[in-house]
């Protein structure tokens, strides 16, 4: 079985996280988020894939290659401009089989519904009912058959969201050949599913779990789900003195100074510095060359290689990006007085995060004066440059803040 990944695009909605990766290489647990796709779809019986890139694919194509440290083979399809998802997979058309699934490159698929749409034949898409369907395009079904695709409406007709997981055929590309541009400039694979709907019979898969990667902020929620899952390894060195409980992975070259007190699930890559002295509390992942100074607390935090946390420092529910530096005594808060949800940014404007606790999104090479103050649902651009002593709040560019 062939699955191909929409994988091109940037990821607008996470900025600042993807001004120097696509959206599919953020880190999860670990490890790219499209790796944790692969790797789900090799488990449902997918043994080669075809990866639609674009934006950054440089960063795609180098760390996966042809496929053989997965054990599948990859191919590579390429977007040249980012016009939708129909677009996308139509670039694939020359590398695709007969059959084949067709996987959204920021949806973690569950095991069990992609083997449910491989063995049944035939086309298939899958769902998931969720409490706000304004968010989603939602199906319209009769005796388990997809009717239409109805894309986001104010009052949607049904709680069915799609989730852009689906099983087609060679006839979906005549189709999105004959697909006109949407209202948004773009070529919807949606709109080429209701084309066929009238002469394909297209299953439908409810899904029991659904994982999506839309928000800067669900990189923590997809962590609290998966870091209990990730075999704990410890391939560095742990000092005498240093305390490590519960599902602990430490990289290779990597050191846990005494006094360094770890709670699990934690994950920490290869040649990190941690301690002396310091709490890393469980839901936090930390990639390779990070630096986590004495008393210093993180706490349930994603941050990305390179990254250094001065000492006397608090991150806490944080996503911050690559080769950042934090000022002593910088402390990221995460709780509102009030106890009111977190709200944040999305491509520069206020929305509900729906997190009680959310600290800041820090994009990469970020630098924060000493004594700095940062207030939760902070979003900071990417090379920021902060003054001491400074307070942080709201949507903040790369220039100097006071």
């Amino acid at each position: 079985m062939q699955a191909i990944v929409l994988a091109a695009g940037e990821g607008s909605r996470m900025r600042p996280l993807t001004s120097g990766r696509p959206k599919v290489m953020l880190p999860v647990a670990g490890k790219p988020l499209l790796e944790h796709i692969l790797r789900r779809a090799q488990a449902a019986g997918v043994d080669s894939f075809v990866l639609v890139v674009g934006y950054k694919e440089s960063a795609v194509r180098s760390h996966f290659g042809d496929g053989s440290d997965l054990g599948a083979a990859i191919a590579y399809a390429r977007q040249d401009q980012q016009l939708g998802t129909g677009h996308a997979l139509l670039s694939a058309e020359a590398l695709a089989e007969e059959r084949f699934l067709v996987l959204n490159g920021d949806i973690l698929p569950e095991v069990s519904a992609l083997k449910q749409m491989i063995d049944e034949g035939g086309w298939a898409a899958a769902a998931r009912r969720v409490s706000d369907p304004a968010r989603y395009g939602v199906f319209l079904t009769e005796f388990g058959r997809i009717n239409k695709v109805i894309e986001k409406s104010e009052k949607p007709p049904s709680d069915l969201a799609n989730a852009g997981i689906y099983l087609f055929g060679q006839e979906i590309f005549e189709a999105l050949r004959a697909t006109a541009l949407s209202p948004r400039g773009e070529y919807e694979l949606t709109d080429a599913l209701n084309l066929t709907a009238d002469r394909e019979t297209i299953s439908l898969v409810e899904l029991s779990e659904w994982m999506e990667i839309g928000r800067p902020w669900d990189i923590l929620a997809a962590n609290e789900a998966l870091l209990p899952g990730v075999e704990p390894q410890v391939l560095g060195r742990v000092e005498p003195g240093a305390t490590l409980t519960g599902k602990i992975s430490v990289g290779r070259g990597t050191i846990i100074r005494a006094g360094a007190y770890l709670t699990g699930p934690v994950f920490i890559g290869e040649d990190c510095d941690i301690g002396p002295n310091c709490y890393i509390r469980a839901g936090t992942c930390l990639g390779d060359r990070v630096r986590v100074g004495n008393a210093v607390e993180v706490k349930n935090s994603t941050i990305m290689s390179g990254t250094k946390i001065g000492h006397l420092s608090y991150v806490g529910d944080s996503v911050i990006g690559e080769n950042c530096n934090f000022g002593a005594g910088t402390i990221i808060s995460n709780l509102r007085h009030d106890g009111r949800t977190v709200r944040s940014y999305i491509k520069g404007l206020p929305v509900d995060s729906g997190r009680r606790k959310l600290g800041a999104v820090i994009g990469d090479d970020a630098k924060t004066g000493i004594n700095t103050t940062i207030y939760p649902g902070t979003v900071i651009e990417s090379g920021f440059r902060g003054l001491p002593a400074a307070v942080l709040k709201g949507l903040l560019s790369t220039h100097r803040a006071g």
